[in-house]
Formats: structure tokens, C-alpha cells, sequence
């Protein structure tokens, strides 16, 4: 093998190294960041509170307890409207295990913080939004495929793919 030759591999070799990478990376989809202050779901508007207290309920075993949701400030005229989301828009749905002392509800320790946020360029294959699940307080995003939480998602297409409305 001549050294022209031997170059010419080695070109060839890195850029398709190059190209290799800049298609995974393309492929990736931007993670959802956790929450940091003032970025906290809890200073945002909260659009109401749901409790799944019971195996009559088909979503008790995964989501049963206490949920509160919240919209930022970007998503809540589109709540309020009824109409769909611009990007920028993130829910956030915490749960909570629950309690039921003397015939009272409580929460007890956050389950999860569920996020979805809107962005039509980024998330094409999930109706514009992205989605993240972090256990507990982790920081860090447990969700191995946002197509898990969009098939259900997907049922709400004509609101945009959300399940919360505005209560007066």
C-alpha cells in the first residue's frame, strides 16, 4: 500500500468517523433539563389536582396517588384559550403516594415529576412535545423512549395532545 493510498484510507476513515457521529447526534432528541429554581413547576400556574385512590381506576397502578399540575407562564393563555400550544410551553404533573389518616387524603413522599414540553421542530415524532419522567427528586430523566407516554398522549390530538383544561 503506497503512503498516498494509506492517507487516503486514513481521510476516508475519519470522515466517516465524523459522519457516523453527526448522525447519532442529530438522532438524539434534547432531554428535558430537571427543574431548577425559578424554573420550579410550583411557581408556576396550577391547573388543578387529581387523586387515583383506587384499582377501579385502569391507571391506579402507575399513576395512582396524588397529581398536581402545573403550565408555565408561556403555556397558560393556550390553556386558558383552549386552543393549541406554542413552543416553549411545559407541563409538569407530580405525584405523589398518599396517605388517608382519619378519613383525610394526604400526600406522602413524590413519587415522580412527569414533564412535557412543546417544541414542533425537535419532537416531530411526538405531536411537537417532548416528555421526561424523574423518580422522586433525581435530577436526572428516567423515560427510555418518549413514545411510551406519547401512545397515550396521542388520544388528545384534537387538544394538542394534553389531557388538563382550564377550570375556572
Amino acid at each position: 500500500m503506497t503512503s498516498r493510498t494509506k492517507i487516503l484510507l486514513m481521510v476516508f476513515v475519519g470522515a466517516a468517523v465524523s459522519l457516523g457521529t453527526l448522525v447519532a447526534q442529530a438522532q438524539k432528541k434534547p432531554a428535558i433539563a430537571y427543574p431548577a429554581y425559578p424554573n420550579d413547576p410550583r411557581k408556576w400556574r396550577h391547573v388543578k389536582t387529581m387523586v387515583i385512590f383506587s384499582k377501579d381506576n385502569k391507571l391506579f397502578n402507575r399513576f395512582g396517588g396524588l397529581h398536581n399540575v402545573y403550565v408555565n407562564d408561556i403555556g397558560w393563555p393556550s390553556l386558558k384559550a383552549g386552543k393549541p400550544y406554542p413552543d416553549g410551553s411545559v407541563f409538569a404533573l407530580e405525584l405523589f403516594d398518599i396517605s388517608t389518616p382519619q378519613g383525610a387524603i394526604e400526600p406522602r413522599g413524590r413519587k415522580a415529576l412527569y414533564m412535557m414540553k412543546k417544541s414542533s421542530k425537535v419532537y416531530t415524532d411526538t405531536g411537537g412535545w417532548g416528555f421526561e419522567v424523574f423518580q422522586a427528586y433525581q435530577p436526572t430523566g428516567s423515560l427510555k423512549d418518549m413514545k411510551e407516554c406519547f401512545s397515550c398522549h396521542a388520544k388528545q390530538k384534537n387538544k394538542d395532545y394534553v389531557y388538563s383544561d382550564y377550570m375556572e
